[in-house]
């Protein structure tokens, strides 16, 4: 079994965790711009796949480009997942981040994610030195789709 969580968003990431042979899991994280590539591995290895998309909505006081853009990026995901047979449930992130104690903090979801899964790489790249909240927060996604589906 193979659990996503997508955390969309320009700055969003996608995240699996890979149940292996021995029942443990693999687990990883990705930043927006390798979503298809992932996704489309992910399809190919032929386990059955559940995944969680936050589920998004226009905010208040947001221009009118940006929300048309990051709508456009959402449908984007949902027609990759419909495109490649893999199901999804969004939820909203209310839900999910109760089920980990969080807020709309995004320091607090890398401390919680770092916490659940000391070995995973945050970094966009090597090159970075700072953790990204998109990956932890589509990590934590993906954990809860493992609890929960």
């Amino acid at each position: 079994m193979i659990y996503v969580g997508i955390d969309p968003g320009k700055k969003g990431a996608v995240a699996y965790m890979m149940e292996t042979t021995g029942g443990n899991f693999v687990t990883n994280a990705v930043p927006m711009e390798q979503a298809l590539f992932t996704m489309k591995a992910l399809a190919s290895t032929g386990k059955p796949i559940r995944a969680c998309i936050e589920q998004v909505h226009a905010m208040p006081k947001q221009g009118v480009t940006s929300t048309f853009s990051f709508g456009e990026g959402f449908g984007w995901l949902k027609g990759v997942m419909d495109a490649l047979g893999i199901s999804y449930q969004e939820v909203p992130p209310q839900k999910w981040k109760r089920e980990f104690g969080l807020n709309s903090d995004k320091q607090t979801s890398i401390q919680v994610c770092k916490r659940l899964f000391p070995d995973a790489d945050l970094r966009p790249s090597e090159k970075c030195r700072v953790d990204n909240d998109g990956m932890a927060e589509a990590l934590l996604m993906a954990e809860y789709a493992r609890r929960k589906f």
